[in-house]
């Protein structure tokens, strides 16, 4: 079973599996790499797939660089990453893994291939050392997966050797039929299977870390000005929202939709921070970094003080939604399109805030299907391949969603037509179906039509 804190991870933006992904893959090779012999003299990176058609606009190029360097997307300070980048390019060299100096050239090391598809996932990466010969001492190849998991092909598929928990579940009908029997919430049920693996200290601050970076984004998002990084020249708004908000309540002059207004304000902040390259969590996935983290404070906000056990409940009965959705479909929008990252994170919310109001678990299962339902067969298309249009608003109307199904759910009993699983198995089978051109490539919907504005 994937564990909430492998599910929340603290990285850089603008995408979990084109910069958090690729960024790790490389640091494990330029590991392997540096204690070759011979001692490796150049490295070539291989970009195949949604990689190479996004990797641009997605900072992949970048993120394989640092990679190599031996930075890691949890530990790395956004802030230094420029200073990084410009003594590598002024060099023309980059210190492996931290241990072994080579030249590096990225226009030649790094190969944006758009014309390979490798076998098992739309985000492919193969990656070569080579001695001083020209001989190649070590070839390896990494699959991005989405929400930053990063496996090999021998890895790919399988199932991580069997861990005991107390309450192992499959599916969401799996997680009821524990809830009933037990008497437990899902939170509850969550936590009991953490606990069975690590510490309940290192579970607690992992999941302080993430509420704190989750804070820190939209604090931080909240008081940037300026455009962001790329040709589309992005005006950020979420400062703007922020003061525009503020002033009307200085002149009690709220509007019915100020709930709304600071939600919205609250998922774009985090995703403008996430399209600059800023700290944020994947949650399930950069791209859709914002929702869970808005609607978190827009619970904390307009219901109450939020605590250290509530939002410890929003996260882990979040991240129940999560598993389920990583386990038996996917999280990665070159697989599945965006309902797979903005559509679970939406379900994930819209649990968690269903948890933190008193809703039965029915009531939670319930939240998570219709947010994930209303957006199944949503397009991955980033204009220009970059994670910010549609992006960062659609990560506010997910948030909405989130609100909407808690809402709508704890107005009922949990008793329901489409259960969870069918929901998540939807969005699988609809993925499949979906044209490749709809899914991280750029190349069909809101990216084609922008060409033409």
């Amino acid at each position: 079973m994937i564990s909430v804190l492998e599910l929340f991870k603290i990285g850089i933006g603008p995408s979990s599996s084109h910069t958090v992904g690729p960024m790790k893959a490389a640091r494990q090779f330029a590991l392997a790499a540096a204690d070759m012999m011979p001692p490796a003299s150049r490295v070539v990176m291989r970009l195949c797939g949604s990689l190479a058609f996004t990797g641009k606009g997605h900072g992949t190029d970048t993120a394989v660089m640092l990679g190599l360097a031996g930075e890691e997307p949890e530990k790395i300070n956004p802030d230094s990453v420029p200073a990084t980048l410009a003594r590598i390019r002024a060099a023309g060299r980059l210190v492996l893994a931290g241990k072994r100096e080579i030249a590096f050239d990225e226009s030649r090391d790094i190969v944006f291939d758009l014309e390979t598809r490798m076998p098992l996932h739309p985000n492919g990466m193969r990656c070569g050392a080579f001695a001083a010969g020209g001989e190649e001492i070590l070839g390896q190849e990494f699959y991005s997966i989405g929400g930053g998991f990063v496996v090999t092909p021998d890895a790919f598929g399988k199932a991580p050797p069997a861990e005991s928990v107390p309450y192992p579940f499959a599916s969401a009908a799996d997680l009821l039929a524990l809830a009933r029997k037990h008497n437990l919430t899902i939170a509850e049920i969550v936590m009991a299977n953490e606990r069975a693996r690590r510490d309940e200290g290192v579970v607690r601050d992992h999941l302080r870390a993430v509420v704190s970076a989750m804070r820190g984004a939209i604090e931080r998002g909240g008081r940037q000005e300026g455009t962001l990084p790329g040709p589309l020249k992005v005006r950020r708004r979420a400062a703007q929202l922020k003061r525009s908000l503020e002033r009307d309540r200085g002149r009690n002059a709220a509007h019915p939709t100020e709930a709304l207004d600071w939600l919205n304000m609250y998922a774009i902040a985090v995703n403008e921070e996430n399209a600059a390259g800023g700290r944020v969590v994947t949650a399930p996935t950069n791209g859709a970094a914002g929702v869970i983290p808005a609607v978190m404070e827009y619970y904390r906000r307009f219901y109450a003080d939020e605590s250290e056990a509530s939002a410890e409940t929003f996260l882990l009965t979040a991240g129940a939604v999560g598993i389920l959705a990583k386990t038996n479909a996917s999280i990665s929008g070159a697989e599945v399109g965006c309902q797979g990252e903005v559509g679970v994170a939406s379900a994930m919310a819209a649990a968690g805030l269903a948890a933190v109001l008193g809703g039965t678990p029915g009531q939670v299962e319930n939240a998570a299907e219709i947010a994930l339902e209303h957006h199944l067969g949503m397009t991955c298309d980033p204009v220009a391949g970059l994670v910010q249009v549609p992006c960062i608003e659609r990560n506010a109307m997910g948030a909405v969603k989130a609100v909407n199904a808690a809402s709508l759910a704890l107005k009922g009993d949990g008793t329901h037509c489409i259960p969870l699983d069918a929901a998540i198995k939807t969005m699988w089978e609809t993925g499949r179906d979906m044209s490749t051109k709809y899914k991280e490539t750029s190349q069909g919907g809101l990216a084609a039509v922008a060409v033409e504005c």
